[in-house]
């Protein structure tokens, strides 16, 4: 089982820095994605599957989804479509695809071999975890709600000034 803790650890950093040297947003997120899972797979192999699942349904899931709405909301022109399908083309996926069969390789001897969490010492559940977050480490995330509110906040305003910029704009060009 340390074996595959390795390879998914190896797996999660790799994809990491695809992610991080990627100019391409498309091709960096195939490369997140791939990360989110592979940390899914650390945590469920160090004994926390309920923070793997939620590794994969909140980040893997609705993060990427609410990027991929955020690229799609830019309302690119024209050309900038027809850049990216040449960008698009069928090697972008091989990166992807070797690390995800690589992940898809450990999952099938997890399973096989049975044991979830022969690196860790115990299974870490619900209630344990909730207590953590919500007692000693109740700061860190009172602090992380904060942030994103804030991040929320930041987006809407600078959403509604380009709002306003585009009806200065149509008003302008109406006279």
């Amino acid at each position: 089982m340390q074996v595959a803790f390795y390879i998914a650890a190896l797996v999660a950093v790799i994809s990491t820095i695809m992610v991080i040297t990627r100019f391409n947003i498309i091709h960096a997120l195939l490369y997140l994605v791939v990360s989110f899972m592979a940390m899914a797979v650390v945590f469920f192999i160090l004994g926390a599957p309920f923070a793997a699942a939620l590794e994969v349904i909140v980040y893997a899931g609705a993060i990427v989804v609410l990027i991929i709405f955020v690229i799609m909301m830019l309302n690119q022109k024209e050309e900038a479509v027809t850049q990216e399908k040449k960008w698009l083309t069928p090697m972008v996926y091989v990166g992807p695809a070797i690390l995800s069969a690589l992940m898809m390789g450990e999952l099938v001897y997890i399973i096989y071999v049975g044991e979830s969490h022969a690196v860790g010492q115990h299974v870490v559940d619900v209630k344990e975890l909730g207590k953590t977050l919500y007692g000693p480490y109740i700061l860190a995330v009172e602090l992380g709600g904060m942030l994103l509110m804030a991040g929320i906040v930041g987006a809407y305003h600078l959403g509604r000034q380009k709002k306003k910029v585009i009806h200065r704009f149509l008003k302008e060009k109406e006279d």
